[in-house]
């Protein structure tokens, strides 16, 4: 079985605002990672590659150690300060991009940023540079509680603003909040992705579903102790414990609160 480990960065700041403070993390902090992965043998690859790879799609061999750094929402700072980074360790990531809350969006904004975002002439540059830019849903909803209809505009609308903006296919996306079910996934599926990542908590395996797949997240308390043993794949149930316990119970929360809108008529 072949164990890759894929991380989950949001906001790369020393000084980040209240709403992402918690899945932040410093600079410095993300030059400490990718220093050890670097030098521990790890060999990155984006998302796409990944799964490439996996199905035997790109003539080349997975790696020993492979990983997987992958950034969700789009936030200027990855372009400021994760991008001079990964550059510097020669290693390739994955922004999952959501287009409502591009700086520049224009009339296609939608939703409510979080801080400042990328606009997209920094994300075709990360593009050019080797970043895949994968999608992350148009306005950043739970997806799983959208009416069919509205998914479906959440899901095509993103990537072909993607692709239009970026001017490359777009076929990997991470559901917002990690959340998805069997009739997100499908639609997924439908509208031209190959590959989704959730959050999990987990290692990811080649046995996962690849519309489901896992990820790790390191945020603001992240030691590097941690992050080690992390991917190493040393005590990763007890490293995520809190983290898995709350996923299960939102899950039910989130699988009662859609049932009880379906006998309501309202999706």
């Amino acid at each position: 079985m072949t164990r890759i480990p894929i991380l989950m960065y949001h906001s790369v700041t020393d000084a980040p605002n209240d709403e992402t403070r918690p899945h932040s993390v410093r600079p410095g902090d993300l030059a400490e990672q990718l220093a050890y992965l670097s030098e521990s043998g790890f060999t990155p690859l984006t998302l796409g590659d990944l799964v490439a790879s996996l199905n035997k799609n790109n003539g080349r061999s997975m790696p020993a150690k492979p990983i997987v750094v992958t950034f969700d929402d789009g936030y200027a700072d990855f372009h400021s300060n994760a991008l001079p980074l990964l550059e510097r360790y020669n290693f390739p990531a994955t922004v999952f991009l959501t287009s409502g809350w591009v700086a520049d969006a224009g009339n296609d904004a939608a939703g409510r940023p979080l801080d400042e975002m990328l606009t997209w002439g920094q994300a075709r540059e990360a593009a050019q540079t080797g970043i895949e830019i994968g999608g992350h849903s148009h306005s950043h909803p739970q997806l799983d509680q959208l009416r069919t209809d509205e998914l479906r505009q959440e899901l095509r609308r993103n990537k072909g603003l993607l692709e239009e903006k970026i001017g490359a296919p777009v076929a990997t996306m991470a559901y917002p909040y990690g959340y998805s079910s069997a009739r997100v996934r499908r639609e997924v599926r439908k509208a031209g992705y190959f590959a989704a990542c959730a959050v999990s908590n987990t290692i990811a395996a080649d046995r996962h579903d690849m519309l489901a797949i896992p990820r790790l997240t390191v945020g603001k308390g992240t030691t590097i102790n941690m992050f080690k043993r992390a991917v190493e794949g040393n005590a990763v149930p007890l490293i995520y414990l809190r983290e898995r316990i709350l996923t299960k119970g939102y899950a039910v929360v989130r699988r009662t609160r859609y049932g009880l809108q379906r006998v309501r008529g309202n999706v």
